[in-house]
């Protein structure tokens, strides 16, 4: 067992998951318990998360210090190492800022090497933080380093305490598994017995939940809710009732597709909700992202309870919440609310619906591996996501019918000159946005002052770190070409090449 005390990282979950990669038992715990709880398990080590507090701040997070006396090795991750450093003497100062991908240089001394032993001494992290530890605790050996943060990677060998300053969690964080499994390993002295995702056993919990309740399932035509319904459908059979919403906001064709996927996949029958109009009238005058996210998530919400009070036994309602829309929607006590995604944030308080989310805890790449173990085909497995807000979050500012159709043109560009060059399956996803910005144009020899089309491309696996994706330039021109000649009233194209962190998915 090893103990994850969660100071509110959005990656906090995500150790755990790593962890699980690798066969290792886990515990969560909050800083005010971490102590007890420890005394209490006996874990064979501890795991600080980040966070996005300062350990100077108001109402901090914080362990009692007689937590690193249980002689049970420590491992402090960003927040986590800085506070470890202040509580046992060091000091955090608000300095250099790193966000985003840094190089780490080693030097390796003495017990360093059980969890730093790694096969380069110079590999890519990532960074996301405000605040670093510019003077070790006593008994701390600078280890690693950044080109900005002296102790980036340190080691206090003879009560087997470690810190880094960067997320060894985050998928883009070169050797970062490796990290860990040394700690668990080498240091923790853990066991390792990788565990495989089993669908029968989720299956049979969503038996166990719903009973012989009828549940109406909401799906999208997206990877999350196709595997939620599947399961749901395997686990109770014709007491499934999906529905697709079709709000205007999502690509074209999505009906079509998702017919098609029930009918050849799903043996259940698929209900069709034409509120285009419901949720144009919603949006009219709202420019605020997260009232966006809310009003879309109500009027879900609203249509869903209207659909299952004509099924008047139906009293569950499922949906295809994954991990990572909890945690960016303040999904733990001292985590940050990034963004309310429609499906987590945008609850009502008073939802007259029992919630069943049988992939909540799962992250996207997970959910792809549950697909193919379930023998959904690549096509479905595979695509590129989409947000549950769709097209309402790619357009910076109000949702009018003209904007829409401007970002749906775009967006249908992208994703075939994508598609006709050979990149669709090398990029996580790929789409255009109004940018709300606007610019100077030459069109005919007549100037035109009109909007900005941003593209966003990425590389990625569990959402919770990206890398913008190196799209090659003549396909950039070809793009970039076509929207300004068939989308009307566009100035210009511009393409974001922001990674996460500290850039979102999307962007709003």
């Amino acid at each position: 067992m090893i103990l994850i005390v969660d100071f509110g990282s959005q990656t906090a979950h995500l150790i755990g998951r790593r962890l699980r990669q690798l066969g290792v038992e886990t515990m969560y715990a909050d800083p005010k318990s971490a102590l007890s709880t420890a005394k209490e398990i006996h874990p064979k080590g501890i795991i600080f998360s980040g966070g996005p507090s300062s350990v100077y701040g108001q109402d901090a997070p914080t362990v009692e210090p007689e937590i690193f006396d249980l002689s049970i090795p420590v491992l402090g991750i960003c927040y986590g190492w800085q506070l470890m450093a202040h509580l046992l003497g060091g000091e955090v100062k608000n300095t250099t800022k790193e966000y985003g991908p840094e190089l780490l240089r080693l030097s390796l001394t003495t017990c360093a090497e059980t969890i730093f032993s790694l096969p380069e001494k110079k590999f890519s992290v990532i960074m996301s933080h405000g605040d670093s530890v510019v003077r070790m605790p006593p008994g701390f050996t600078a280890i690693g380093s950044s080109k900005t943060v002296p102790f980036s990677a340190v080691a206090n060998c003879e009560k087997k305490l470690f810190g880094v300053q960067f997320h060894p969690e985050a998928d883009h964080t070169t050797y970062g598994m490796d990290i860990l499994k040394n700690f668990a390993a080498t240091v923790c002295k853990e066991p390792l017995n990788p565990l495989a995702l089993d669908p029968k056993i989720i299956i049979e919990t969503i038996r166990k939940t719903a009973g012989s309740q009828k549940v109406i399932c909401a799906v999208s035509g997206g990877i999350d809710s196709t595997v939620t319904a599947y399961l749901i459908a395997k686990a109770i059979g014709k007491n499934i009732h999906p529905i697709y919403v079709d709000s205007g906001l999502m690509r074209p064709g999505t009906d079509k597709r998702l017919k098609d996927i029930f009918s050849k996949h799903i043996d259940a029958h698929l209900l069709v909700v034409d509120a285009k109009n419901e949720f144009l009238t919603a949006l009219r005058g709202i420019t605020d992202p997260e009232m966006k996210r809310k009003t879309i998530g109500k009027l879900y919400i609203d249509i869903f309870s209207r659909e299952a009070k004509k099924h008047s036994d139906a009293t569950i309602l499922a949906q295809g919440t994954i991990y990572s829309d909890v945690i960016e929607s303040k999904g733990s006590t001292h985590a940050s609310n990034i963004k309310s995604h429609h499906n987590v944030g945008g609850l009502p308080d008073d939802l007259s619906l029992q919630l069943l989310e049988p992939v909540r805890n799962f992250y996207k790449d997970e959910v792809r591996q549950i697909g193919k173990l379930v023998g959904l085909p690549d096509d479905i497995v595979n695509q590129q996501p989409f947000p549950g807000p769709g097209y309402a979050v790619r357009i910076r500012g109000e949702v009018t019918e003209k904007r829409l159709q401007q970002v749906q043109i775009a967006d249908g560009i992208v994703m075939e000159e994508i598609q006709n060059a050979g990149l669709k399956d090398s990029v996580f996803q790929c789409f255009a946005l109004m940018s709300g910005a606007y610019s100077t144009a030459v069109k005919g020899d007549e100037r035109v002052f009109a909007e900005v089309v941003a593209i966003r491309a990425y590389e990625s696996k569990d959402i919770m770190t990206s890398r913008w994706a190196r799209i090659p330039y003549e396909v950039l021109e070809k793009i970039s070409t076509r929207i300004v000649n068939e989308v009307p009233d566009v100035s210009r194209v511009v393409y974001d090449i922001t990674s996460k962190p500290p850039a979102t998915m999307e962007w709003e």
